[in-house]
C-alpha cells in the first residue's frame, strides 16, 4: 500500500485558475483589505469566507497565464453587538467592492452560521447559570466538570424573546471519565436557551425525574475488547502507480476531466466535468456540490421538537472537514488535496488531506461468452472516487463522488457516527424513538441532502423530461397484455419541474441537449436515477416545512443564475422559511433549451436500531448520472482484457 505524494502545504498554491479553491493567502488578503477601511473590531468575527466564482463566460474565456480574477465574500458578525454585514472583496483593486449590513430583527430573521468559539461560549454560560446548577443538583449531580453542555441551533419558532436574537439551545449529557462518550447519558428533561451576544441564559426548562442512563457508550478498544484475528489481509498496490493525473486543481482520469474545488460551507464541489467519447470532450457538469442538507426529528417532545439541523448552512460542512488517513479513510494509492479554511478570525486554517482520489475496481464492467465458439470476452469496471468527511456533533458524513469508465457518474453519501440520544423509563414504548440501550432512547429522524446539479449536457442549452415506465392496456396496440413502452413529460417552466421520485414506473428525469446529435440522431442526453425515500415527513404547517420547503420534493429545476446557490438561502439558521428553492420557482421561469440547475433531495429516514449503537454502521444514500445517448455506443469497448494470463482461457 502507498501513497503519492499530497499537494504541496496549502499556504503555498499558486492560484492558476479561476475556480481554484481559497488558498491560506486569499484569506489574508482578505483579511488585509477588510482591516484596511478600519470597520473591522476586535469583536468582529468571520462567520463565513467563501470564493465568489466568476461568471460562467469569465471561467470558459479563461486560458493558461491569464491573469485570474479573485472575489473573496465575506459574513462578518460582532460578537459584542449582534451586527451583520455581507461584504465582497476585490483583490484585483484591493478594495471592499460592497459592504452590506443586514438587520436581524427583521422578517424574516436570519442568523450566520455557528462560531466554533461561540460553543463553549454557550457551554459555559449555561453551566455558570444557578437555575441550571440547581436542576443538576436535584439530579444528585453536584460536580459538573465532566458534563457536556451540547449547544444546538434553535431552529424559528416565531417565540418573542428570541426574535432578532442570536441564540444556541443547550442540551446536557454526563460523563463518567474524561473520554466517556457523553451520548450515552443524556440528562432528559433539561433544556437551557442562551443569547450569545448578551451572554444571557433566557431560560432554563427542568421537567420529569427520568433517571440517565448508567450504561456506557463507549466503543474504542480499551472498551470493546480484544480485536477479532481471522480476517487475513488485503493489499491493494499499483506498482505504475494510478491511472489518473493531478496538476492543480485539474484532475484527468480515462474518459473524465475535471477540476476539484472546496468552501467552507459546502466542503467538496466539482467543476467542469466532461466526458471524452469518440475523440470529442464533451461537457456533462459545469458544477456539482450538496449544498445543503436538513435534519429534521420527528419526536414530538418538548425537548426535542425544535430539532432541524441544517449542518450546512448553520453549521459549515467544509469548516467541520476531516484529515483523512490512509488506511483507514482512504485504501490504495492515494492523492490528497489540502483545504483552507477562515477560523472564527479570519485567519487562514489549512485542514491537511481533507480531499482523498484514488482508484477502486468495481467488479464485472462488461461480458459475454460467446455460445457457438466458446470464446470469452471480460473487461472488469473500475471507478474513480474523489472523497471528504465532515463531523457535526455527533454525526459524521462522508461525500463520495465515483466516476465510472462506462461514463456514469455516482453520488453516494455515507452516514455514520453516533445517534442523537435521550432518556427514558426502561421497556417503556415510545412511538417516536427506539429504545437502543435500557433506557436509552434515539428518536426518529431523516437525513435529507440536497445535491446542486448545474447540468451543460454537450452544451448549456439543455432541457429535461420526466420518463416513467408504464404498461399498455389491453387492446388493438396490445392484444397480447405484455407490452410496455413509456411516457415521456417534457418539464417546461419551474412550476411544472417541482417533481416527486416514483419507484414504481421507474422514474427517471432526461437531461438533453437538443443541439446536439449522436450517431442515430437522438440528442445527446443523460439520466437522473434517483434512489428514493421519503421526502420531508414534517406536517406542511410545521416551521421545519417552511424553513426547508426544498426537501419537501425529490427534484427540483431552476433556470441557472449565479446568485441562486443554497436551497435553504443564505442564512437558515433562525431563518423563518420561505427562502431558497420556494422563492426562486415564483417566478416560474421557462427551462427549456437554456441553462438549467436541478436540485435533487435524497437521503434516508432513519428508525435507529440496536444495532446503530454505540457507533453506528454506515448508512448509504445517494444517486446516479448515466449516460444515455451521449455517447454513440459503450465507451469502454476499449479497455484492455484482465492482468491474470488465465482470464481469457477459453471455457472448459
Amino acid at each position: 500500500m502507498t501513497v503519492t505524494t499530497p499537494r504541496s502545504r496549502a499556504e503555498d498554491v499558486e492560484v492558476a485558475h479561476p475556480l481554484d479553491p481559497l488558498t491560506a493567502s486569499d484569506v489574508t488578503r482578505a483579511r488585509a483589505v477588510l482591516e484596511s477601511t478600519g470597520r473591522l473590531a476586535p469583536s468582529t468575527r468571520f462567520a463565513s469566507l467563501l470564493l465568489r466564482e466568476p461568471a460562467k463566460d469569465t471561467v470558459r474565456r479563461h486560458r493558461p497565464g491569464d491573469a485570474v480574477p479573485r472575489r473573496v465574500e465575506a459574513t462578518l458578525l460582532d460578537v459584542a453587538t449582534g451586527a451583520i454585514a455581507e461584504v465582497l472583496v476585490d483583490f484585483d483593486g484591493a478594495r471592499v467592492e460592497s459592504w452590506t449590513d443586514v438587520d436581524p430583527t427583521e422578517a424574516p430573521y436570519g442568523q450566520p452560521p455557528v462560531l466554533f468559539e461561540e460553543y463553549d461560549r454557550c457551554a459555559d454560560l449555561i453551566k455558570a447559570d444557578p437555575h441550571w446548577q440547581a436542576a443538576m443538583a436535584r439530579r444528585g449531580v453536584t460536580d459538573t466538570s465532566l458534563t457536556f453542555v451540547a449547544p444546538l441551533s434553535p431552529g424559528f419558532f416565531d417565540v418573542p424573546r428570541e426574535k432578532g436574537r442570536r441564540v444556541l439551545r443547550g442540551l446536557t449529557f454526563l460523563r463518567d471519565h474524561v473520554e466517556d462518550s457523553p451520548w450515552a447519558h443524556p440528562v432528559e428533561g433539561l433544556i437551557a436557551d442562551v443569547d450569545v451576544i448578551s451572554s444571557e441564559v433566557l431560560c432554563v426548562e427542568d421537567a420529569g425525574d427520568v433517571p440517565v442512563p448508567a450504561a456506557d457508550g463507549n466503543f474504542d478498544p480499551a472498551s470493546v475488547g480484544p480485536a477479532r484475528t481471522t480476517l487475513k489481509p488485503i493489499e491493494i498496490t499499483q506498482p505504475e502507480g494510478p491511472s489518473f493525473t493531478v496538476a492543480g486543481s485539474l484532475v484527468r482520469w480515462e474518459n473524465w476531466e475535471l477540476r476539484v474545488g472546496f468552501n467552507a460551507r459546502e466542503g467538496l464541489t466539482l467543476h467542469q466535468v466532461g466526458f471524452t467519447t469518440d475523440g470529442e470532450t464533451l461537457p456533462v457538469l459545469y458544477r456539482a456540490s450538496v449544498p445543503e442538507m436538513v435534519v429534521p426529528y420527528g419526536d414530538p417532545s418538548p425537548f426535542r421538537h425544535w430539532i432541524s439541523y441544517f449542518d450546512a448552512g448553520e453549521y459549515l460542512l467544509g469548516k467541520n472537514a476531516n484529515s483523512l488517513r490512509l488506511g483507514c479513510d482512504c485504501l490504495g494509492v492515494i492523492h490528497y488535496l489540502d483545504a483552507v479554511v477562515a477560523d472564527d478570525h479570519g485567519r487562514p486554517v489549512r485542514i491537511p488531506q481533507a480531499i482523498c482520489m484514488h482508484e477502486e475496481d468495481y467488479g464485472i464492467l462488461w461480458k459475454h461468452t460467446n455460445v457457438l465458439t466458446g470464446a470469452v470476452e471480460t473487461r472488469r469496471s473500475r471507478r474513480f472516487v474523489v472523497s471528504f468527511f465532515a463531523t457535526i456533533g455527533n454525526y459524521d458524513y462522508g461525500f463520495f463522488w465515483y466516476f465510472y469508465l462506462d461514463g456514469s457518474i455516482e453520488l453516494e453519501v455515507k452516514a455514520t457516527g453516533i445517534v442523537f440520544t435521550a432518556g427514558g423509563h426502561p421497556g417503556t414504548a415510545n412511538p417516536h424513538a427506539s429504545e437502543i440501550a435500557r433506557g436509552l432512547f434515539a428518536p426518529f429522524h431523516q437525513h435529507l441532502f440536497c445535491a446542486r446539479l448545474d447540468v451543460e449536457i454537450a452544451g448549456s442549452g439543455n432541457s429535461v423530461h420526466e420518463i416513467d415506465m408504464v404498461g399498455v392496456p389491453t387492446g388493438p396496440d396490445n392484444p397480447h397484455g405484455n407490452a410496455f413502452t413509456t411516457r415521456t413529460t417534457p418539464l417546461r417552466s419551474e412550476s411544472e419541474a417541482v417533481r416527486m421520485a416514483d419507484p414504481a414506473v421507474g422514474r427517471v428525469w432526461r437531461i438533453s441537449n437538443p443541439s446536439t446529435r449522436n450517431a442515430v440522431g437522438a440528442p445527446r442526453a443523460y439520466h437522473l436515477h434517483p434512489h428514493p425515500g421519503p421526502t420531508l415527513l414534517a406536517q406542511p404547517e410545521a416551521t421545519v416545512a417552511q424553513r426547508a420547503a426544498f426537501a419537501r420534493r425529490h427534484l427540483w429545476i431552476t433556470r441557472f443564475d449565479e446568485s441562486e446557490r443554497y436551497p435553504a438561502g443564505e442564512r437558515p439558521n433562525q431563518h423563518s422559511g420561505g427562502a431558497g428553492l420556494p422563492a426562486w420557482t415564483a417566478a416560474d421561469r421557462s427551462i427549456v433549451d437554456t441553462d438549467v440547475v436541478l436540485w435533487h433531495v435524497f437521503g434516508p429516514t432513519h428508525v435507529p436500531r440496536p444495532e446503530d449503537w454505540p457507533v453506528m454502521p454506515v448508512d448509504y444514500s445517494g444517486f446516479s448520472l448515466k449516460p444515455s445517448g451521449f455517447c454513440d455506443r459503450n465507451p469502454a469497448l476499449d479497455l484492455p482484457g484482465g492482468t491474470s494470463a488465465a482470464c481469457h482461457d477459453r471455457a472448459t
